[in-house]
């Protein structure tokens, strides 16, 4: 691996291992993340949710907190994340006509950010969904899950153009 390549990627040494990236003399600073993703689904589907009578029950409370349940365990599900403090978790869910639009906003004060938390939120929300809808369109799927923006750290604002 070139000296090149290895400075690009954070999580990977000199001789190509991947580890895990020392950030205890990062400064603290608070952090923000939003990521999205969507749910493609029936008509059915759509109208079941938007009249709230998805035979499993409430499908976007369900999806919403196991989206928050999710930020706060993507150490456990992503390697070589860091665990850090979640100070706050926000996800939306907008039933649009063909799909279910979902956005996760992950706040921390710590020495790393939480662009993994908010994408982990944002799928999990969105697998969470489709368990409760299967049952009506077993052909539901999650699509286009992406880090919008992000706020805070050495790189401060960035925003999907």
């Amino acid at each position: 691996m070139s000296e090149e390549s290895s400075r690009a990627l954070s999580h990977v040494d000199e001789q190509g291992a991947a580890h895990m990236v020392d950030v205890s003399a990062k400064d603290i600073s608070v952090r923000e993340a939003r990521a999205s993703g969507r749910v493609a689904t029936s008509a059915e589907v759509i109208a079941l949710l938007r009249a709230g009578s998805v035979p499993k029950g409430d499908a976007l409370a369900v999806a919403r907190i196991a989206g928050i349940q999710a930020a706060k365990k993507t150490p456990d599900l992503v390697p070589l994340c860091h665990p850090i403090a979640i100070h706050a978790v926000r996800v939306e869910l907008t039933v649009r006509d063909e799909d279910v639009q979902i956005v996760a906003t992950v706040r921390t004060a710590d020495r790393t950010g939480v662009e993994m938390e908010a994408l982990t939120s944002v799928s999990v929300a969105g697998l969470a969904l489709i368990d409760m809808v299967k049952a009506v369109d077993p052909a539901a799927s999650l699509t286009d899950v992406r880090v919008e923006e992000k706020l805070g750290g050495k790189t401060g604002h960035w925003q999907r153009g």
